[in-house]
């Protein structure tokens, strides 16, 4: 059985207010916490009723009609959480979360506890997102971003597991950096890795390191992304293409917040946290046994979405003004403005590459315009087709040649870029699998010719 002296000297070390209640829903015990945020320092409030300190509130209102504890879900209701903005004694206002939870039938006379949080910061943060146009290299004035903007201000609060859906090109690695800048691990260190871009059989040791000699060519011990990341964020991108035996592994570092470098036997012990970003739809995943459904719950506590850009176009404008004074400044062009044939053009198009394709579109336009205006004649031709409906638009990578030409296309593009398959992938606006697929298909290509 707890006992009342050990719940005092437990329950004024924690920030949240505390409340214990009898079965009468008498207070038995308060903590400091819950003192000053119902403004009741200095008070006797132990043996009061509770509903009289949450007066002229739903919960109060609730718990006098049912005779019980309204929150804790008592004769067979569901558990609640309840938000209310409290006018104190002190006459100040205060905006609240609670929760309860009904205690073991031996704690007696402790029947149940509710569980008091300051939501001020919370509701600040909402408040300020609403007025922003971005957040941290995310842009967007549109309903569904302002969301995600207070989305990743409260997720930021929390040091739990964030999981980034999207379509490829949203900008999911943005989310998960602006996740990391606006969390207590901001001076530590973001480290991304995409999960695709290392082969299988590396992955284990570019995560968790390796001892020297654990494997051929491991000449020196080397630390993981994990000890690097120690501090501060790991972006796990790409999180649904990896193996069932990387899921398991990865399911016990989040469980035991512990890594075992390859050619170790002993733990050690990791300070991060995990963002995993993919644009697979995992929830699918699951339910055809191809990723862990413990690994996605554990990954899943605070889920991100990025809305697609033809959710959001009436932010086509805003983007497109911030990528020209930026490809403006690196062409040292100036100040470079679209006409309004072109921004038409720019606005009804479906952009199914997102943001990613907008910005590579963008460049191809500011390259051939030359000059500081880009005119609609300087868009991609599918841009600007006429007769190919938004929707089935293709994206500008893709052509109407045959497909040797096409391949070679994309062959030239990735000489271009020096063999970077990364700087390839970016500028033919698709993810690097994608272009790992179309690769492959390129070199068939070359080779029947």
């Amino acid at each position: 059985m707890v006992t009342l002296a050990t719940l005092d000297a437990l329950l004024d070390n924690l920030e949240e207010g505390v409340l214990f209640l009898d079965e009468q829903r008498r207070i038995v015990q308060i903590n400091a916490a819950a003192r000053r945020l119902l403004g009741q320092e200095g008070q006797e409030v132990v043996g009061k009723l509770c509903p009289a300190l949450f007066d002229q509130t739903q919960c109060a209102r609730e718990c006098r009609r049912t005779g019980r504890c309204w929150l804790t879900g008592a004769g067979g209701d569901t558990p609640r959480t309840q938000d209310l903005v409290l006018r104190r004694t002190d006459g100040g206002e205060i905006a609240l979360r609670l929760w309860a939870m009904l205690l073991p039938p031996n704690d007696a006379p402790l029947h149940c506890s509710i569980v008091l949080r300051d939501r001020s910061r919370e509701i600040a943060l909402e408040n300020a997102a609403r007025e922003r146009w971005g957040l941290d290299g995310l842009v967007g004035r549109t309903q569904a971003m302002q969301a995600l903007y207070a989305q990743i201000l409260r997720a930021a609060t929390s040091d739990a597991p964030a999981l980034v859906t999207g379509e490829s090109g949203t900008g999911k690695e943005l989310v998960a950096r602006a996740l990391h800048d606006n969390s207590p691990r901001a001076q530590g260190p973001f480290v991304p890795l995409d999960c695709t871009a290392i082969p299988e059989a590396l992955l284990e040791s570019e995560l968790f390191g390796h001892a020297k000699g654990a494997f051929s060519g491991a000449s020196t011990a080397r630390i993981g992304r994990f000890e690097a990341a120690s501090g501060g964020t790991l972006l796990l991108d790409e999180i649904g293409e990896i193996s069932a035996s990387m899921q398991a592994k990865l399911l016990r570092v989040l469980q035991e917040r512990e890594i075992v470098r390859l050619g170790e036997n002993h733990p050690r012990k990791v300070d991060v946290r995990v963002v995993a970003a993919t644009h697979r739809d995992l929830a699918q995943m699951v339910r055809d046994g191809t990723f862990r459904e413990d690994l996605y719950y554990r990954l899943r506590v605070l889920p991100l979405h990025v809305p697609p850009l033809r959710e959001r176009a009436d932010d086509l404008p805003l983007l497109a003004s911030k990528m020209l004074a930026e490809l403006g400044e690196r062409y040292r062009r100036g100040p470079v403005q679209l006409t309004p044939d072109a921004l038409a053009a720019i606005e009804a198009y479906r952009w199914p590459g997102n943001v990613r394709q907008l910005s590579n579109a963008l460049e191809f336009a500011i390259v051939h315009a030359e000059g500081s205006t880009i005119e609609r004649r300087h868009l991609l031709p599918e841009i600007v087709a006429t007769n190919v409906s938004p929707a089935a638009a293709p994206r500008y990578y893709h052509s109407s040649r045959a497909p040797h030409d096409e391949a070679r296309h994309i062959l030239e593009v990735l000489a271009q870029a020096g063999g970077n398959r990364a700087e390839a992938a970016r500028r033919l606006g698709m993810s690097r699998t994608t272009l790992w697929k179309h690769l492959k298909t390129a070199h068939r290509a070359e080779d029947r010719r």
